[in-house]
C-alpha cells in the first residue's frame, strides 16, 4: 500500500496537481484536522520498504451512517479536493462509490447548514473516485493480483519452509491456517510451492472424489496420505484456509484435521495458525511493482474521469494495468460468496482469475493420483488415471538443463517428473547438460528422488554452457561463453544409446539456441526426431515467446532486498550514491523492473545504452536534489543507480561511479556493488515456484499430446491412448518422423495465459546478436522510473495502459 501512496503523491506532483493524505482511512476523513494533510514529494520517500500502511487505515462506523459522509464531504470540500483515490477491500470501495452517488445531496445539505459556501455545489459539484485493491487475500475479481497478496504469500512460504525442516526432524504433520474467508488463493499458491500434501480451500470443498467418498473428506485425506507415508515419506504439511468447509457448509477446522490425523492416522500431529504474521514483512517485488504502475494508473484515471462515468477500479489482468467498473468488480466478488453459500462450487471458481483455476487443476493433477497410472482429461479436476499395462516398455522423457541456474529450475523438475510417471512416461534426467549426456551421465528419476526439490534453488540436475555444435551455415545461434561445443553425433548417438523418446529443455537462450540446433539437425540425425519443448528458465529474462521466465522473480526480490540494504548504509551515511551492477546480459528487464521497485534515481541498460549526456543529466539532477535538501533542511536520502552488467563496453560500473563522484563537486560521493550470482541462487519465490509447476505440466501434457497424435514418417497417425491402449508405447526407433516445426516449441507465459510457439517464430522475435527478444513489454516502463525519481512538474507521465 505504501507504493500505492507514494507513486500516486508523486505522478499527481508531476501533473500540477495538489495531493493530500488521508490518514486512518475514513475515520481520519470523517474527523479531518490534522488527519488530512497536504502530501510534499519527500513526505513519501522510502516508502518502497515499509511494510504496511504508514498512513494508517481503521474501520468506520460513522461514515456508514449519511451524518459521517456529511462530515466527510465537508472536509473534502473546504479543501478543495476534486477526487479521492482509495485502495482497500470491497467494503471500503463500495463506501468511496456510495460518496460519489449522494455527493450532490451532501453538498446541498452541507450548503443549506451554512458548512460551506453556497456555490460550491457549482464549482465542486462532481467528486472523482478512483479505487486499488489492498487485499492479501486476491478475493477481488476483475483483477489477477491485489495489492499485498504477493507480499502475503512469501510470509506463508517462509514459513512453511522452516516448518518442513521441523517436522523432517520428528516425522510429524503439521496442519497449517492461513488466511482467506471466502478465497483459496493463498492457500492454493502455498500449497503449490512448498508441495503441501493437501490443501482445503473455500471454493473447493472436499471430498475431491465425491463418487468414492460419497461426503466422507476425513477417509479421502487419510488414504492420500496413508499412501504417501508407505512410501517413505517422513513428513506431512496440510493447509487449511481459515474459511475451508465441507460440502455441506459445514466448517473444517484446524483441530478438527489435527483429530483426524491423530485418530486415524497416530501420527504426531501439530497446528499453526500463521495469523497476522501474513500482513507484515518488507513487500516483496510484485507488490511494488504493482502497487506502483496501478498507483501512476489511478491518477490518469481520476484526470480523465467524467460525472458521467461509473467509479473505476484500477486493476492487473493479462499482466496488464486496467480500468473495470468499480462496482461491477465489487458485485462479482460479492457474487462468489453467495454461489458457495448456495453450494454452486463451479460458478464460485468461475468468477475467480484463470490462473487460480488453472493452479488448482494443476495440483489436483500433482497430488491426487499416484505413480503407476497416466492421465486423461476429466471435467472436475482435469486429469484422471488408467492404469498401465503391466510390462510395458514406457518412453523416455529427457530432462535436461543448460546455461546458468535459474530459481525454480528444480522445482519445474520436480513437477515435470511426477507428471511423467502419472502419464506412463519414464522421465530420465540428464546431468550436467549435453556434456554430461555424452558422458553417460543419464539416470532415470524416481518421485522420491525430487520430491523435496520444490524449495531448492541452483539446478540439482547441474547445468552448464556447453552446446550442441551449430552448422556453419546456422547464423541465427549466437551462443554465450561456450566452455565446450559438444559434437551432434555423439549427442545423437547418446539419444539413441538412451532411447530418449522426447525431450524437455530448461534455460535461457543457450537452450533456445541448443533446441533450434537440435531441430535443424533432424534432415541428418533421425535420433532428434522427437518431440522438443524449451521451458524458459532464466533470470535474465531474455526469452522471446513469454513475458515471465522462470527465475526472473527470484532475482527481482533478491534485486530489491540488496537494494534495500545498501540504501540502509547509504541512508546512514547521507550524502552517497550506489551504482548496482545487475545481471541480464544485454537485457535490461532486470535493471528497469528492479529500478521500479527500489525507487532508483536512474537505470541504465543495454536497450538505451550510457553517454556522456546521459550522465551529465543524472550528475545535475543528483547535485541540486542535495543542493535543494540541504537549503530546505530536509535529511539526505542514500540513493540507487541500477545498471546492467552489459548496459556499455566503455561506461563500466567503477567507471560511472567515478564519473559521478568526481562531477558531483563534493556534493556526494559514490560507491559500487555487484550482485553477480547472489541473483541466480537462494531458495526460489513463490511466484517462481507457481510459475514453474505451472510451466512444467503443461510441459508435460504437450509431449504427451505429440506422442499420442503426431502423424508418423510414413504419414499413418499415430495411435491415441485409450482403454485399449493404457500405456504410451515406445516409438519405433526414428519412425515417428517429428521433423515439423510445430514439434519443436517453446511454452511461456504470455499475458498471463500459457501459450506454445514453434522455435523458429521464437527465433524471429529475436534479436540473435544481442540474445534478447525484439519486443519487450517492461521497455516502457524505463521513462516512469525517471518520472518517480525526479521532482519536475509537468513532467510527462509514461503511458502504461493496456493496449486499446
Amino acid at each position: 500500500m505504501n507504493a500505492a501512496v507514494r507513486a500516486v503523491v508523486r505522478v499527481a506532483l508531476q501533473r500540477g496537481c495538489r495531493p493530500y493524505i488521508i490518514h486512518e482511512g475514513y475515520e481520519g476523513l470523517v474527523q479531518g484536522g490534522k488527519l488530512i494533510q497536504e502530501a510534499r514529494w519527500q513526505d513519501v520517500q522510502g516508502l518502497l520498504a515499509v511494510g504496511g500502511t504508514v498512513i494508517g487505515t481503521a474501520r468506520c462506523k460513522s461514515f456508514r451512517e449519511r451524518h459521517g459522509r456529511l462530515d466527510a464531504a465537508c472536509n473534502l470540500v473546504q479543501r478543495k479536493m476534486d477526487a479521492l483515490v482509495v485502495c482497500g477491500g470491497d467494503g471500503s470501495l463500495t463506501g468511496a462509490d456510495l460518496l460519489r452517488s449522494e455527493w450532490p445531496s451532501l453538498l446541498e445539505e452541507l450548503a443549506a447548514a451554512g458548512r460551506i459556501e453556497p456555490d460550491a455545489a457549482v464549482t465542486h459539484g462532481h467528486l472523482s473516485i478512483v479505487g486499488m485493491v489492498g487485499s492479501i487475500d486476491n478475493d477481488m475479481c476483475s483483477t489477477d493480483l491485489t495489492i499485498g497478496a504477493a507480499t502475503s504469500l512469501h510470509r506463508i512460504c517462509e514459513c512453511l519452509d522452516s516448518l518442513s525442516s521441523t517436522a523432517m526432524s520428528h516425522q510429524r504433520a503439521f496442519v497449517v491456517e492461513v488466511m482467506g474467508r471466502h478465497c483459496g488463493w493463498l492457500g492454493m499458491m502455498a500449497a503449490i510451492s512448498t508441495g503441501a500434501d493437501w490443501v482445503f480451500l473455500p471454493e473447493c470443498p472436499p471430498p475431491l472424489c465425491a463418487e468414492k467418498y460419497g461426503e466422507d473428506w476425513q477417509t479421502e485425506m487419510c488414504d492420500r496420505l496413508s499412501q504417501q507415508r508407505s512410501s517413505g515419506k517422513r513428513i506431512t504439511i496440510i493447509i487449511v484456509c481459515e474459511g475451508a468447509i465441507d460440502t455441506n457448509l459445514r466448517p473444517i477446522r484446524a483441530e478438527d484435521i489435527k483429530t483426524c490425523l491423530e485418530s486415524r492416522l497416530q501420527l504426531d500431529t501439530r497446528v499453526t495458525t500463521l495469523g497476522h504474521i501474513q500482513r507484515g514483512g518488507t513487500p516483496c517485488f510484485a507488490d511494488r511493482y504493482v502497487a506502483t504502475v496501478q498507483g501512476v494508473a489511478a491518477v490518469d484515471a481520476v484526470l480523465r474521469d467524467t460525472p458521467d462515468t461509473p467509479a473505476p477500479m484500477i486493476g492487473m489482468q493479462q499482466n496488464e494495468v486496467i480500468s473495470t467498473p468499480l462496482m461491477e468488480a465489487v458485485r462479482l466478488t460479492r457474487q462468489v460468496a453467495d454461489h458457495i453459500n448456495q453450494r454452486d462450487f463451479p460458478k464460485a471458481m468461475q468468477l475467480r482469475d484463470p490462473g487460480f483455476a488453472r493452479g488448482f487443476r494443476q495440483y489436483m493433477a500433482l497430488t491426487t493420483e499416484d505413480e503407476g497410472h497416466h492421465m486423461k482429461p476429466s471435467a472436475d479436476h482435469g486429469l484422471v488415471p488408467l492404469p498401465i499395462a503391466a510390462g510395458a516398455e514406457r518412453v523416455r522423457i529427457g530432462i535436461i538443463h543448460t546455461g546458468a541456474p535459474a530459481g525454480g529450475m528444480n522445482a519445474a523438475t520436480r513437477t515435470a517428473v511426477r507428471i511423467a510417471l502419472k502419464r506412463g512416461y519414464e522421465p530420465v534426467g540428464i546431468h550436467n547438460g549435453f556434456s554430461g549426456l555424452v558422458r553417460d551421465e543419464v539416470r532415470p528419476l524416481t518421485w522420491s528422488q525430487v520430491e523435496d526439490w520444490q524449495t531448492l534453488g541452483g539446478s540439482q540436475l547441474g547445468t552448464n554452457r556447453d552446446h550442441p555444435r551449430p552448422f556453419d551455415t546456422m547464423d541465427e545461434v549466437s551462443p554465450k561463453g561456450i566452455d565446450a561445443y559438444v559434437d551432434l553425433g555423439q549427442i545423437a548417438y547418446s539419444f539413441q544409446k538412451h532411447r530418449i523418446g522426447a525431450l524437455l529443455i530448461m534455460g535461457g537462450f543457450e537452450a533456445l539456441t541448443a533446441e533450434l540446433t537440435l531441430s535443424k539437425a533432424r534432415r541428418l540425425f533421425p535420433a532428434f526426431r522427437i518431440p522438443m519443448i524449451l521451458l524458459p528458465a532464466t533470470v535474465s529474462n531474455n526469452v522471446p515467446g513469454t513475458d515471465f521466465s522462470i527465475g526472473t522473480d527470484t532475482a527481482l526480490n533478491v534485486i530489491v532486498q540488496s537494494c534495500d540494504q545498501i540504501k540502509t548504509s547509504a541512508n546512514a551515511s547521507r550524502k552517497r550514491v550506489f551504482v548496482v551492477e545487475v545481471q541480464g546480459g544485454n537485457c535490461g528487464c532486470l535493471a528497469v523492473l528492479g529500478g521500479l521497485a527500489t525507487g532508483a534515481t536512474a537505470v541504465y541498460t543495454p536497450e538505451q545504452g550510457i553517454n556522456l549526456r546521459r550522465l551529465d543529466t543524472d550528475v545535475r539532477h543528483l547535485r541540486n536534489k542535495y543542493a535543494d535538501e540541504d537549503a530546505k533542511g530536509l535529511p539526505n536520502e542514500g540513493r540507487i543507480i541500477l545498471r546492467t552488467e552489459n548496459a556499455s563496453k566503455t561506461y563500466s560500473t567503477d567507471l560511472v561511479a567515478k564519473i559521478l563522484e568526481s562531477e558531483g563537486r563534493g556534493q556526494f560521493d559514490a560507491r559500487t556493488t555487484i550482485l553477480g550470482h547472489l541473483q541466480q541462487g537462494g531458495v526460489p519465490s513463490p511466484l517462481d515456484r507457481v510459475r514453474a509447476t505451472s510451466l512444467a505440466v503443461e510441459c508435460v501434457a504437450w509431449l504427451d499430446n505429440q506422442l499420442r497424435h503426431t502423424r508418423t514418417a510414413s504419414g499413418a497417425a499415430a495411435r491415441p491412448y485409450g482403454p485399449a491402449t493404457a500405456a504410451p508405447q515406445p516409438p519405433e526407433r526414428f519412425s515417428l518422423g517429428f521433423t515439423g516445426a510445430d514439434t519443436s516449441v517453446i511454452v511461456g507465459i504470455r499475458r498471463a495465459e500459457i501459450s506454445f510457439m514453434n522455435i523458429e517464430e521464437a527465433m524471429a522475435r529475436a534479436d540473435v546478436r544481442k540474445r534478447r527478444p525484439t519486443d519487450s513489454w517492461w521497455a516502457k516502463l524505463g521513462d516512469l522510473i525517471r518520472t518517480l525519481a525526479i521532482s519536475q512538474p509537468g513532467a510527462p507521465v509514461p503511458d502504461i495502459w493496456a493496449s486499446g
